[in-house]
């Protein structure tokens, strides 16, 4: 990579040489990890009104993951009861002092339906290892603390969360003066990966999604999960008996499309029926998708290849047998045992190994296109 830029600038002097290399010096790839990984917490605090989504907290709690000093002590990061936790997400000092240096590229990242920000940290730990900053949030009424009617419904309100999140940053005064805000990309898993392709354009119609699940076409993405389903129903419920809530569903034919975004990484998006094909044509930014073969959540072909197919300039990964799940952190014996269905992948598939593949993958993608 040096050998080609310095053979690429050789004929440029020495001042914007040194600005191109130390550039490059400061997203390391995958392959070179460089930094101990600091974790902190924030409670982001939106401009009133706000649309909760019927949630009862009413702050984007957020986990943030970025590159820390050298002598920081790292301690592994764990999901679910403390003394019982059922996934692995990485290594991280908390609320170590970050580590000096250049500004930093800033990755937003999404979690899907009914997950939580700390379940897409062993992400968030690979990126802070390589010298980015990265920030998940908890989407409100649609996350494993509060699952509401309004929060299963309003899909595209997650990309606004998104939004918000990053003016919080931005601003915050830690790590505002860190990022680099030319410099900002997005990632996210399954309804996740749905949210990052509206911040980047997709604009959403429910009754694309409607007419996809009446048609010959129509696979498992139709059907909610099973604790989601009388979600579903209360929302048929609210869409005939209540005006106001029709009006805020309506919203969803608007663009949330924030300019400040400038690479999409998604994995084993879901709800991509719902997006129009004209908004997902326009899509302009960098997009990289990589998906499980064999995901039996939402199926690829109407999911994450129809979304490269539409994208102009997209690129997908399809990983040989793998289920929906892979993208979730590394389970331990008691997630095995307790959840069963997000712990188990497919005969040969290797969780750790996909996890790997996928940050090699992200690394690259976003140290080529956020420069």
């Amino acid at each position: 990579m040096v050998k080609k830029i310095l053979k690429r600038h050789m004929r440029m002097k020495g001042l914007s040489l040194w600005l191109i290399l130390l550039a490059t010096f400061n997203v390391a790839h995958a392959d070179d990890t460089a930094f101990k990984v600091g974790v902190t917490t924030r409670d982001v605090r939106p401009a009133e009104p706000y649309d909760w989504r019927g949630a009862k907290t009413h702050v984007l709690r957020a986990m943030i993951w970025y590159p820390a000093e050298a002598d920081v002590q790292e301690e592994p990061q764990w999901i679910g009861p403390p003394f019982v936790p059922y996934f692995s997400a990485g290594r991280a000092a908390p609320d170590a002092v970050p580590a000096a240096g250049l500004k930093r590229p800033l990755i937003l990242l999404s979690h899907g339906a009914g997950g939580t920000a700390a379940g897409i940290g062993w992400l968030g730990t690979a990126l802070a290892a390589h010298g980015f900053i990265a920030v998940a949030v908890d989407h409100p009424g649609n996350n494993a603390r509060e699952n509401t009617v309004d929060g299963f419904s309003l899909w595209w309100l997650r990309a606004v969360d998104l939004s918000v999140t990053l003016d919080a940053m931005l601003d915050d005064k830690t790590f505002g003066s860190r990022i680099d805000p030319a410099r900002i990309g997005a990632a996210g898993h399954s309804a996740g990966g749905y949210t990052v392709i509206a911040i980047g354009g997709g604009i959403t119609d429910p009754a694309e999604f409607q007419a996809f699940c009446r048609s010959p076409r129509a696979d498992e993405s139709c059907k909610p999960p099973p604790e989601s389903s009388d979600l579903q129903k209360r929302r048929l419920v609210r869409l005939n008996s209540d005006p106001e809530f029709r009006q805020r569903y309506a919203g969803a034919t608007r663009s949330y499309r924030d300019e400040r975004i400038r690479a999409a990484f998604v994995m084993a998006p879901g709800l991509v029926p719902m997006f129009t094909p004209e908004s997902l044509g326009r899509i302009s930014l960098p997009v990289a998708i990589i998906s499980g073969d064999a995901d039996e959540i939402v199926p690829p072909a109407s999911n994450a290849s129809a979304l490269a197919k539409e994208i102009p300039h997209a690129t997908l990964k399809l990983v040989p047998h793998a289920g929906h799940y892979v993208f979730f952190g590394t389970c331990t014996l008691a997630g095995r045992v307790m959840l069963r269905a997000a712990c188990r992948d497919p005969e040969g598939v290797d969780r750790e190994a996909v996890h790997a593949e996928t940050v090699r993958s992200a690394i690259d993608f976003f140290t080529a296109h956020l420069r």
